[in-house]
Formats: C-alpha cells, sequence, structure tokens
C-alpha cells in the first residue's frame, strides 16, 4: 500500500514571481522535503502536517495537495483523501498521480463508477504508466462482477425477499452499470416499506443526479441527510450536487447577459466539480462550445462539443453545434458526416434542410472557386469582378512571361485560363446565379474546356490594332495597344 501511495519528490515548474512569493515558494518546499522525510520513516502523522504547512505558503501547488493525499490514503482517511486528490487534479489536470489517487480513493469508498473515470484519465495523460493499467484491469474486474452481484442479490432475494440490505447492494450494482430506471424502482420499492430509509434515500438521489435532474437528487440527498446526518455519500453527493446546479445556472446567466469570457470561466469551473457526472458535464461542454463559437474560438468550440458527445453520444445539440462550427470552418465533410447522425437520429425537416445545405457546400468546395481566382469576395460587384479580372489577366498573360523558362509559362498560361473561365461565369447573372447556388454549369451546354482565354481578353480589352507588352526594364512591362 505504501508503494501504490508514493509521494511526489519533484515540484512542478513555476514561472518567477515576486520577491515575497519566491520565499514563500523555497520555505514551502522546505516544508515539502521534511514531509517526504517523514513519509519515507512512514510517520504519517508528521509528514501530514508539515505538507499541510507547505500548502499553507503554497495554496496552488497541485504536488503538495497530491502528498497530502497519499498521506491520508496511509493514515485510512479517505474521504479527505479524496478532498485533497480532488483538488490536486483541479489545479493540474495533467498531475497523472493526482488522478490515480482520486481513483484509489473512490475505489476505497466503493464508488467503482468514479474511480474508473479517474484511472481512465490517468492512462490517457500516460498511456504507459503500468499503474493505471493495472487499476483499469481492476475496474474491468469490478464492473464484469457487478452483474453477477446483481445476479447473486436476486438468488439471496429470493430466500430474504424482505432484506433490506440485499436491495441496496442491487441497487447500487445497478447504478454503477448505469441502470439508473432499475436502480431507482428498487430504491423506490424499500421507500414504500421504509419512507426513512437513508440508504434508498440515496440511490434514488444518485441516479437523478446522474441523470441530469439536479434538482430532484438534491431533495432526496437533504432527505437522506436528514433521516442520517452523517451519511458521507449522501453528504458529498449533495454538495455536489448543489455547486454544479449554481455554476451552471450562473454560467447560463453571464451567457444570456452576453458576458461571455465570464461565461465560459464559469463553465469551466462547473466541469471541475464531478467528472463523473456524465450527461451534466456533456451539456456544460456543449454550452461552453456555444460560448467559444460565440467568441469566434471554433476550434475550441469543436473540441468542447467532441467533448460532449464522447460523454454522450446521443447528444443532438453537441453534434448541431460542432456541425455548424465545421461550416463556419469550411469543414464540410465533417459537417455532411455530423448532420447525417443528427438527421439518422432526427428525421425532422430542419434536419434534413441543415444536411441538404451542408451537401452542397462540399460539393461546392470540391470545384474551382472562381471567386478565389479572381481574388474578389462572393459579394463583390460587378465594377470589381471586371476590375479584378483586368488585374489578373495582364499579370498572367503569356506574352508577360515569354521570357520565362518553359515551366514558368505551362503556370502562367494556366492561370491566365483560370482567370478567363472565372470571369466567363461571373460577369454573366444567369451564370453566375447557378454556379452560387450549386447548379452544374454544364447542364447549360457549357463546356468550360473549349473556350478561348484569348479570345475573352481581345473582347475584354478591345482595340483595333491589338495589343503587346513592352518591357520598361529588368522585369517590368506595360500593356501597350497597337
Amino acid at each position: 500500500m505504501a508503494a501504490a501511495a508514493e509521494c511526489d519528490v519533484v515540484m512542478a515548474a513555476t514561472e518567477p514571481e515576486l520577491l515575497d512569493d519566491e520565499e514563500a515558494k523555497r520555505e514551502a518546499e522546505t516544508f515539502k522535503e521534511q514531509g517526504n522525510a517523514y513519509y519515507a520513516k512512514k510517520d504519517y502523522n508528521e509528514a501530514y502536517n508539515y505538507y499541510t504547512k507547505a500548502i499553507d505558503m503554497c495554496p496552488k501547488n497541485a504536488s503538495y495537495y497530491g502528498n497530502r493525499a497519499a498521506t491520508l490514503m496511509m493514515l485510512g482517511r479517505f474521504r479527505e483523501a479524496l478532498g485533497d486528490a480532488q483538488q490536486s487534479v483541479r489545479l493540474d489536470d495533467s498531475f497523472v498521480r493526482g488522478h490515480l489517487r482520486e481513483g484509489k480513493c473512490h475505489l476505497s469508498l466503493g464508488n467503482a463508477m468514479a474511480a474508473c473515470r479517474s484511472f481512465q484519465r490517468a492512462l490517457e495523460l500516460d498511456h504507459k504508466n503500468a499503474q493505471a493499467q493495472q487499476e483499469v484491469r481492476v475496474r474491468a474486474l469490478l464492473f464484469s462482477s457487478s452483474p453477477q452481484v446483481v445476479f447473486c442479490m436476486d438468488r439471496a432475494l429470493e430466500f430474504a425477499p424482505a432484506c433490506h440490505r440485499f436491495k441496496i447492494l442491487k441497487a447500487e450494482c445497478l447504478a454503477m452499470l448505469g441502470r439508473y430506471p432499475e436502480a431507482q424502482s428498487v430504491a423506490s420499492d424499500i421507500l414504500r416499506m421504509d419512507s426513512t430509509n437513508a440508504d434508498a434515500l440515496y440511490v434514488r438521489g444518485l441516479c437523478l443526479y446522474y441523470e441530469d435532474c439536479i434538482e430532484k437528487a438534491v431533495q432526496f440527498f437533504v432527505q437522506a441527510l436528514r433521516m442520517a446526518p452523517d451519511h458521507e455519500k449522501a453528504c458529498i453527493a449533495c454538495r455536489n450536487a448543489k455547486a454544479l446546479k449554481a455554476k451552471k445556472e450562473d454560467g447560463n446567466k453571464a451567457f444570456k447577459e452576453g458576458n461571455y469570457k465570464l461565461a465560459y470561466e464559469l463553465y469551466t469551473e462547473a466541469l471541475g466539480i464531478d467528472p463523473n457526472n456524465i450527461k451534466t458535464n456533456a451539456k456544460l461542454y456543449c454550452n461552453r462550445g456555444t460560448v467559444n463559437s460565440k467568441l469566434r474560438k471554433l476550434d475550441d468550440a469543436i473540441e468542447d462539443c467532441t467533448n460532449a458527445v464522447k460523454l454522450d453520444d446521443t447528444y443532438i445539440k453537441a453534434y448541431l453545434r460542432r456541425a455548424q462550427c465545421y461550416m463556419d470552418t469550411e469543414q464540410y465533410e465533417e459537417a455532411v458526416r455530423d448532420y447525417e447522425k443528427v438527421y439518422q437520429t432526427e428525421k425532422t425537416k430542419e434536419h434534413k434542410q441543415l444536411l441538404k445545405n451542408a451537401q452542397l457546400e462540399l460539393k461546392k468546395s470540391k470545384r474551382k472557386d472562381y471567386y478565389k481566382i479572381l481574388g474578389v469576395d462572393k459579394n463583390a460587384s460587378e465594377d470589381e469582378i471586371k476590375k479584378a479580372y483586368r488585374k489578373r489577366a495582364l499579370m498572367h498573360h503569356p506574352d508577360r512571361h515569354s521570357g520565362a523558362s518553359a515551366e514558368v509559362q505551362k503556370e502562367e498560361e494556366k492561370k491566365f485560363k483560370e482567370v478567363g473561365e472565372a470571369f466567363t461565369i461571373l460577369s454573366d447573372p444567369k451564370k453566375k446565379t447557378r454556379y452560387d447556388s450549386g447548379q452544374d454549369l454544364d447542364e447549360e451546354g457549357m463546356n468550360m474546356g473549349d473556350f478561348d482565354a484569348n479570345n475573352i481578353f481581345k473582347a475584354f480589352f478591345g482595340g483595333p490594332g491589338g495589343f503587346s507588352f513592352e518591357a520598361s526594364g529588368p522585369g517590368n512591362f506595360f500593356f501597350q495597344f497597337g
């Protein structure tokens, strides 16, 4: 067990601060080293005291909380250790040992579902971590055993149908497996017989909490604590539920008021309260993604929505938000994929139209971008299109590059032809409308491979004597009518 709760000897690097802060850090580091020494001697009470002094000096250092959590685990004070472990990963989400200790505390307190998520996070950060791999195997064993426990409890209840202890154990296993309606049903059966059963009230509240019915969950946790004020699981769950509800509501209020920076901070804080509440956190990620989209941080918005659907792959709103961000960043294939997922789930007219729009933009993205070729905006006026053609046609005209290498001449000739092609389409209102709407231009009988860019050039510039490029110096040319 000592090895499992090994302390961190190396302090995370921090940026230089003011002299007073540096002195505080040096003193805190001294306390930590003294704590390490007592820990190595297995004098955990003294180690705890010195780690506490280090935290008092530098309360933002994740490793100090991690060390104190390890010490509390050795003292068997797992509830306090869990608080320190959770604080360590709030301060530094990349702190692998913090996640491992949080998982061990959850496991010791009987919360296998929470433990497995902590161990999985540690593996995500360090996939080669042997301890994390071992803990995940233990988690798998626990989860594979849960159905067996349910089966055994069912058999036991055949002989002792009035045993509330067996029923509660079955209900908790069902909740661990995410089978909330069944768990609630068992708890409700107990409450019909004994309305003061704190364990049953806690299970009811836990199921509601993980189904994102937080307000109702709090009511059951409060009832459980009235019946049993020392019910630790209900106490922690109630505290987390109230904190989540408050932060989420504050974030929603800030968003509605247009204070997106504050809303982002509040949603982020809410996400750190209980990483095990999948449904609520999925909504928080989606809400934060919406904030990021308002702030035009579209890549961050996509990442938040991706995290939301990882937690809840049925969350339509997150797919829709991510799809819109993909559209805004011109990632049309990804947008089509998300809209297809949405339409397969909910076949509404609105979703069908969104899918059609994405498919159209994807189709348009795979053809030549005539606006880009001319260097104009999609809302460019007729005059702007003409000016752009004049500039680009003169820039890429073959005569201008007659002295260049064969490779350059070929490339410029290609660009000259594309410029003429773009002008042919965008200068004709009917063709431009068809092009903008994504329709195939070939349907009008146009074969863009047959037209002559030189004829377009001559028609545009006119002049009975023709035209030529004259050198006015090294690398400089001017256009001249004959």
